[in-house]
């Protein structure tokens, strides 16, 4: 059943009759039959999804529609970016004119150390110039051309300045030709409104020239700053490489718990089932035969409950049928803690990023009952800008290894995805394990 928390959130508790165990036994020991080949259908699945997700990235994602209030913001820092650019560009130059002098200092190695920490310094600055007014992040990488990247950067800083003059010029005539028309007895207005209307067309061009110079910046620095474009794909396939196999040890680590779950678990009670079966068929005693038939039977619902627990933690069905929040509530309500669950994504995901963020979840809370000693848990699966972010709290000891077998194949399988994988674990707490899934 449900209930609601102080917070309004869900809080759901485990409770579920024997009578649906039973009824539920043969499809689970059929799906149990099937996990190696599920535990890679789930393998293939997530690598299939990274490679899709590498495709997506060169070839598009969808269209979005932008605000009006967005976009004003967006032009107005790339105009205030363009216009440091600019200011900088001509510094640079009138310095590096004014030490023309001095250029053949440079020929000693003081000298181009000299040279080369300065521009490390200007090129620093430069990249938080562009990430932050033109969205342009730069990675660093090997040895950077810093001193040809200024010199070859300041004719198209020099130009955004000039685009930036032609707009201030346009608005100037556009904003003269309004004040006149409304507050000032004309004597040429045909002169005045064809002004107004130059303006507004400099101040149209130049409104395109301005996210045009931004492109070519952003262009260039990445051209002479970052990788090439053949060590970033060669980056690229090392990284899907690790991945695979990655993603083989989880696959393996995965086959070797199901088979200790089985051997330790299920089959135990199994054999402890046909030896009670046995010993109500010897015995010559009716009350003493029906006495070992009902512990046979509490003996086989046990066995259901283990088997119905392995055949959930291969893949649930319920994932497929109802979706990723009716899957997440089934798993608070098999939990012996309270789990508070909030989920607010109004939109259909992915099967591969439905089934990543749900073992996430699992795999997070059976940490938590195992090893934390924690008195609740609380999970948030939110969607933000294209992105299922899902995080798992709990007020427990802390401590969690990140390298561990378990939070390492969590890792394992969200890198698949492209995604990103934190825990966050104090000594005395608490935890939070945090996983961002791109849906594009």
């Amino acid at each position: 059943m449900s209930e609601r928390g102080v917070d309004g959130r869900r809080t759901t508790r485990r409770e579920q009759p024997a009578a649906k165990a039973e009824a539920q036994a043969q499809d689970q020991a059929q799906a149990l039959d099937q996990v190696p080949a599920q535990v890679q259908a789930k393998a293939a699945a997530a690598s299939a999804s990274a490679a899709a997700s590498t495709a997506a990235s060169g070839a598009g994602g969808q269209r979005t529609v932008t605000a009006p209030a967005t976009t004003v913001a967006t032009g107005l820092r790339t105009a205030a970016g363009l216009a440091l650019g600019a200011a900088a560009a001509l510094l640079e130059a009138v310095a590096a004119l004014a030490a023309l002098p001095v250029l053949p200092f440079t020929a000693w190695p003081r000298g181009r150390r000299a040279v080369a920490a300065v521009a490390g310094r200007l090129v620093g600055m430069e990249r938080w110039r562009l990430e932050r007014f033109l969205g342009v992040r730069v990675p660093p990488y090997g040895q950077p051309r810093t001193v040809p990247y200024l010199v070859a950067r300041w004719p198209i800083a020099l130009l955004g300045g000039v685009v930036l003059g032609c707009a201030v010029i346009g608005l100037a005539y556009l904003v003269f030709a309004l004040v006149g028309w409304l507050f000032v007895d004309l004597r040429e207005p045909v002169m005045v409104v064809l002004g107004g209307l130059g303006g507004l067309l400099l101040l149209f061009l130049a409104t395109q020239g301005i996210g045009q110079v931004a492109r070519r910046e952003g262009e260039l620095a990445l051209r002479m700053l970052g990788p090439r474009q053949a060590d970033a794909l060669e980056a690229r396939i090392a990284e899907l490489a690790a991945s695979r196999a990655e993603i083989m040890d989880v696959v393996h680590e995965e086959r070797r718990r199901i088979e200790r779950d089985l051997h330790d678990g299920v089959q135990q009670r199994l054999v402890a089932l046909g030896m009670l079966i046995g010993r109500a068929r010897r015995s010559q005693d009716p009350d003493r035969a029906a006495e070992l038939l009902l512990q046979a039977h509490e003996e086989s619902r046990r066995a259901l409950a283990e088997l119905r627990e392995v055949a959930w933690r291969v893949h649930p069905a319920i994932l497929d049928q109802a979706g990723l929040r009716t899957a997440l509530e089934a798993v608070a309500e098999r939990g012996p803690l309270p789990v508070r669950l909030g989920y607010a994504v109004a939109r259909d995901l992915p099967k591969a990023v439905e089934t990543a963020a749900y073992f996430v979840v699992s795999e997070a809370v059976t940490n938590v009952v195992k090893h934390a000693g924690a008195s609740g848990v609380d999970v948030e699966v939110l969607w933000r800008e294209g992105e299922l972010d899902v995080r798992v709290r709990d007020d427990g000891r802390g401590g969690a290894d990140p390298g561990g077998s378990g939070l390492a194949g969590l890792a394992s399988r969200v890198a698949a995805l492209d995604g990103r994988f934190a825990v966050d674990s104090p000594s005395g707490g608490p935890t939070e394990i945090r996983a961002v899934l791109p849906c594009a």
